[in-house]
């Protein structure tokens, strides 16, 4: 539940980060590869701090 809840949280900045790229004008090729390296990022980072949590 609380990788979940961790995963939303970066769901809701990845989509203000495209949404800022795409004000800027940026092409949707690049908005998109930034999508998928931060998702991959979120994945990482909410795994390794919630596991830690979960062990105490």
């Amino acid at each position: 539940m609380t990788l979940l809840i961790y995963l939303v949280g970066w769901i809701i900045l990845i989509g203000g980060v495209a949404w800022g790229l795409m004000a800027l004008h940026v092409a949707q090729h690049t908005i998109a590869i930034v999508a998928v390296v931060m998702l991959g990022l979120a994945v990482i980072t909410g795994a390794t701090r919630t596991r830690n949590r979960d062990r105490s």
